[in-house]
């Protein structure tokens, strides 16, 4: 219930303040050590037992949260097994095995429902010759998650760990679908990014906070990273997310980076000191382990952080934090923020006609130009009476998710048509910024629309007009801003 979900997360706050978390390690490690190899989410339904093994196992090392054997159990993923209809079914199983084994345990023990990403992504193209092409759109990908996340919900999970992320727009697809389940808003969410390198930047070339910045919307349990390299690699990136993450830090890395033979070596001594660095450094909050990874990793690492106080979560800024491939601060201090206006078809007559003649490419070059000379959110407007202005955004903007000279800034997604708002949200990974809404349909419809651009992640420009009109004076101004900002709790983000 929801009220069992609100304590659960209250319990594991408390005790978040109290004492670094264990998390456990590898699902798929322990499934060939035992054995069984291909579609794991499989043996949810024809090896629960095995399943449930693996949980004890953990739980025995020190876990004290457990993750549900369900990362790739959705029908995007599943679809390559052709068992695309079996995915819900999987999910559900998986996180009942794992409630089963965590209800038997002697302590407590929290249930993670595991959200992998899918293979494939929202903001890049699979084909560099066709760059609009997606194999999957942000309402599929999201219609997946929430079969995926309804089962596991079914199946009695504490919490809902999104893991191994690459992407942010497919993340954020998968928020967007909490957001249709009832049952899931009052369920701690834990996000974990995977990054292509020891740069510090997802596959899709973001930075770790322009990823955070993305996602923070969901007001997650816990940011941090998981996969990518082995823990000693992984020191520097999780004190960059321990700077600037307003909540706790998670941290589970693979046992050291894989051989010719694609093997973990890395042991579990090895392992949990270089952990218990990130410990005494006060940068983590939560810490287990990923490829490579058994109990006996676990264990260690259990032991080696024991009586290290966690990282103390600081209290969030007032700045308006919006991204790209890069983070933007909005801050009033500065009181400047540049924003390039020539993607605009009403403000640029040259864009405007590469639109209409489908020359993308050349409009890219018009918004590479605005981020050299300064520019770092860029206004994108189609609104123009000869254009398809939704289908004009989603096109440009997934050009722009391919040029990473332009992605690197934030976007203001500009129209007065809102389906194309919406639909430039829809495409685009990073924070945006709508302009915009107003009040002048009445309060109803401004907290629907400003409840769908939260789910999206976004921020919002919200005009001084409403049903009587632009205002004219200072006075009406700022009643109009606070009946916007305080009408419904949706709106304050």
């Amino acid at each position: 219930t929801i009220n069992e979900y609100t304590n659960a997360m209250h319990d594991i706050r408390t005790e978040l303040s109290k004492r670094i978390l264990i998390l456990d390690g590898a699902m798929g490690t322990m499934l060939q050590r035992k054995g069984l190899q291909g579609n794991s989410e499989s043996f949810n339904l024809t090896n629960p037992e095995t399943i449930g093994e693996i949980h004890n196992e953990y739980i025995e090392a020190g876990a004290d949260i457990i993750t549900a054997n369900s990362f790739s159990a959705n029908s995007i993923s599943q679809s390559e097994y052709n068992l695309s209809e079996k995915a819900g079914q999987m999910a559900e199983a998986a996180a009942r095995i794992a409630r089963k084994a965590a209800d038997e345990a002697p302590r407590k023990i929290w249930v993670a429902g595991s959200v992998g990403p899918t293979s494939k992504s929202l903001s890049l193209a699979q084909n560099i010759n066709d760059p609009i092409f997606r194999p999957y759109s942000f309402d599929g990908m999201a219609e997946a998650f929430e079969v995926q996340i309804r089962g596991l919900i079914n199946g009695g999970v504490d919490l809902l760990l999104f893991e191994t992320c690459f992407d942010a727009l497919n993340t954020k697809a998968a928020l967007y679908a909490i957001g249709h389940i009832p049952e899931a808003s009052d369920i701690p969410i834990m996000i974990s990014a995977s990054m292509s390198d020891r740069s510090g930047r997802t596959l899709t070339g973001q930075t770790m906070e322009a990823f955070y910045r993305s996602v923070q919307h969901c007001s997650p349990l816990s940011f941090g990273l998981n996969c990518s390299l082995g823990a000693e690699e992984m020191i520097p990136l999780i004190a960059e997310v321990a700077s600037f993450a307003t909540c706790a830090v998670s941290c589970y890395p693979n046992a050291g980076l894989p051989n010719e033979m694609g093997e973990y070596d890395e042991s579990p001594s090895q392992m949990a000191e270089s952990v218990r660095k990130m410990a005494l450094a006060g940068a983590v909050n939560i810490v287990g382990g990923c490829c490579g990874t058994t109990p006996e990793h676990i264990k260690a690492v259990a032991e080696a952080v024991k009586g290290i106080s966690p990282r103390a979560i600081p209290e969030p800024d007032d700045v308006l934090y919006v991204s790209g491939l890069e983070s933007v601060a909005v801050d009033r201090k500065n009181n400047f923020t540049n924003v390039g206006e020539r993607t605009n078809v009403a403000g640029s007559r040259k864009f405007a006609k590469l639109i209409a003649a489908g020359d993308y490419e050349t409009g890219l070059q018009i918004a590479a130009g605005q981020i050299e000379n300064g520019a770092s959110i860029i206004d994108i407007n189609m609104d123009d009476a000869m254009l398809d202005s939704r289908l004009e955004m989603e096109k440009f903007l997934r050009y722009v998710s391919n040029d990473p000279a332009v992605a690197k800034a934030a976007i203001m997604i500009d129209s007065s048509h809102w389906e194309t708002l919406v639909t430039g949200l829809k495409n685009a990974q990073g924070k945006c910024i709508v302009n915009s809404i107003s009040l002048k349909e009445g309060e109803e419809i401004f907290i629907e629309k400003a409840r769908e651009i939260k789910a999206l992640g976004a921020a919002i420009i919200v005009i001084a007009f409403d049903e009587e009109g632009q205002a004219t004076t200072y006075d009406r101004k700022v009643e109009i801003c606070r009946i916007s900002s305080v009408s419904d709790e949706s709106t304050k983000s």
